[in-house]
């Protein structure tokens, strides 16, 4: 395993993390998480080094080992997709020539850059992530702005309480965060039709955190669907998402 940090399209540092030799894999983890929590800790990272891949783990922006910047000019739209991107063409990767793994709001951020047409991987894995979740984020969005600003007062019991506790966890800068949370927009979905990768919508048997990841799937010209064990927490904690990740990215 390898650490270093480069400069973003803003110049905020930003921390990437790589095991493994072979084709590129780059990962995107999810909201308050990291690589460390999504992609190394559960062993996922280490199952692609050894079926011949190169993880490459990015922190987000006020995740992880990266820089928390407490400036509104650090958060434009698309904030995330950019810095994504820049990572991309920090390793020098090509236009297919690498594949895209997101979970929760990396798969998020995976799913609008490949929208756009700003990421293009050679495939595409989506992890943790329904229709409501591209096209409703001010219902998401409410959610966690709640948990940062009533952070002192949530208490056991509350529908909001383990997201308190996870945030508290992981040491996110709450003020950052909620910079972060402004600088995201809904995805029309009409524009999920232009991804034409090969793509995998990969969602635990009992998360609809983020609505219906079998609708999202159907809306995706070359897309399948496939269940893990959990909910929308813990199904990254599984070894059969690393598992389903592998075998999808093995296909010839």
């Amino acid at each position: 395993m390898t650490t270093d940090k480069f400069a973003s399209f803003d110049g905020a540092e930003l921390a990437v993390h790589r095991l493994g030799e072979g084709k590129p894999v780059v990962l995107l983890h999810g909201l308050f998480s990291s690589a460390e929590m999504n992609w190394i800790k559960w062993g996922h990272a280490e199952k692609l080094a050894d079926a011949g891949f190169r993880a490459i783990m990015l922190d987000f922006r006020v995740h992880g080992e990266s820089a928390s910047p407490r400036d509104s000019d650090s958060y434009p739209p698309s904030v995330l997709i950019r810095d994504a991107a820049a990572l991309i063409g920090h390793e020098c990767l090509e236009d297919g020539g690498y594949d895209l793994v997101g979970f929760s709001l990396g798969a998020r951020t995976a799913i609008h850059g490949c929208a756009a047409g700003v990421l293009n991987p050679r495939r595409l894995i989506a992890c943790g992530m329904g229709v409501a979740g591209l096209t409703d984020w001010r219902r998401r969005s409410a959610f966690f702005k709640r948990v940062i600003d009533e952070f002192d007062s949530i208490e056991r019991g509350d529908p909001a309480y383990l997201s308190r506790q996870f945030l508290k966890s992981q040491g996110v800068d709450r003020i950052a965060a909620r910079l972060l949370l402004d600088a995201f927009e809904d995805l029309d979905p009409a524009l999920l039709g232009d991804i034409q990768q090969p793509a995998l919508v990969l969602n635990g048997e009992k998360d609809d955190d983020n609505g219906s990841a079998e609708e999202l799937a159907g809306l995706l010209p070359n897309a399948r669907y496939q269940e893990v064990p959990g909910g929308h927490l813990d199904s990254a904690t599984k070894a059969e998402l690393g598992d389903a990740i592998v075998s999808f990215l093995s296909q010839p």
